[in-house]
């Protein structure tokens, strides 16, 4: 078999992308002027994101994402291009984006942490390998167990009406399962799941997020305050840090708690379902650092009985690299995949956009992820030039 052509050069880029006007208004209105508890102090008008572009020897090339807001990733773009730059770039110079797992083993052995640019280089290899291959790239990730994927909606911490207006919606379009932002405090977060729960029906599957907004005592009465409503899962109820909290939550709760803010790699799962401190795994492209890294973590929850849920606000890539996840991973995951990144901001930066009709997302076709970038909009929102590595 002929050796697969060599990665000789890296592209990086730094984007910011506006939220669309309604959803900055939305959330200018919505608690703590972000629509979620979480205690940021900057106004949030938009994503920070980092494109890599992997080239091969006979041109073809590959593409990652990564989305980076730091009050939860905890990096910045000029971050996550200084770690590729000067740390792992020098290990997929001369290598195939088939060697994965050789790749990625070679990072972790030389440069600690920095996950989200590992993810990011990481994705751009599957996509590489399979427009290499000319084949999609879930069929290197176990093969496409769905061509369509359920959807969850995220509805913002706002006034009680407009966040059921807003489910509402959704559920026309046909979406069955929701995420509800909470955190106000117990009585206020009851209310507004029950309005939810009388609402939308019996046949919707609920989610919250609380965005760390409680102490371990104060989360535990607002969980079993909802739990009556037939709750999937509760998110990061506790402060990222506080993993010994999240366990005396877990204990004390019968809905399955979820780590995000606290929760970057597949040690951190690991650690956190030892503890006992998590009952459901939460896992996007940049946690636990790209697509090698969530397959093994949704195969290791998987093993220990616990579903997984799939969520993010990326731009186009990394949309279809999560979907490409959850097509092979279909029947482990067991609930709705959230993306939103299509909805909130003003544009993916793909020629093509995915199919989202009917409350579900379409695995997209053709070769790697089954997208193509949008050079005219990575221009227009670019700020500042690209950074460009050569073997």
């Amino acid at each position: 078999m002929a050796k697969a052509p060599a990665i000789e050069r890296i592209e990086l880029f730094r984007l910011h992308v506006p939220f669309r006007a309604a959803v900055r208004d939305a959330m200018a209105q919505g608690e703590g002027g972000l629509g979620m508890a979480i205690p940021a102090e900057e106004p949030w008008t938009g994503g920070d994101f980092v494109i890599a572009r992997l080239s091969a020897e006979d041109g073809s090339t590959g593409v990652g994402e990564a989305f980076v807001w730091l009050p939860e990733t905890g990096v910045s773009p000029a971050q996550v291009i200084d770690a590729v730059e000067h740390g792992l770039a020098r290990y997929l110079f001369g290598a195939s984006a088939f060697e994965v797992e050789r790749l990625r083993a070679r990072m972790d052995a030389n440069v600690a942490r920095s996950e989200v640019a590992k993810g990011l280089l990481d994705i751009a290899c599957y996509d590489l390998m399979g427009r290499l291959a000319g084949r999609p790239a879930c069929d290197f990730m176990g093969g496409r167990g769905a061509e369509t994927l359920p959807l969850a909606a995220l509805i913002p911490l706002g006034a009680p009406d407009g966040m059921i207006d807003l489910a509402l919606a959704f559920q026309r379009g046909g979406t069955r399962t929701f995420r509800l932002k909470l955190g106000r405090g117990v009585e206020s977060d009851r209310a507004i799941v029950a309005r939810a729960r009388e609402a939308l029906g019996d046949g919707v599957r609920l989610r919250v997020d609380y965005n760390q907004a409680y102490t371990p005592d104060e989360a535990v009465r607002a969980i079993q305050a909802i739990a009556p409503y037939g709750i999937d899962c509760a998110e990061q109820p506790v402060r990222a840090d506080d993993w010994l909290g999240m366990a005396r939550v877990q204990r004390a709760v019968s809905v399955p708690v979820m780590a995000h803010e606290g929760c970057f790699s597949l040690g951190d799962f690991t650690a956190l379902l030892e503890l006992g401190a998590v009952g459901i795994l939460g896992v996007n492209t940049e946690r636990p650092g790209g697509i090698t890294q969530a397959l093994r973590a949704i195969d290791y929850a998987a093993r220990r009985g616990l579903g997984t849920v799939l969520h993010n606000q990326p731009l186009g890539i990394a949309s279809a690299a999560q979907v490409h996840i959850g097509a092979a991973r279909a029947s482990l995951l067991g609930h709705a995949m959230e993306l939103f990144g299509h909805v909130m901001l003003e544009d993916d930066l793909i020629e093509e956009p995915l199919d989202y009709a009917g409350g579900r997302v379409r695995v997209p076709e053709g070769p790697g992820l089954g997208v193509t970038l949008d050079r005219a909009a990575l221009d227009r929102y670019a700020t500042a030039p690209p950074v460009v590595l050569e073997r």
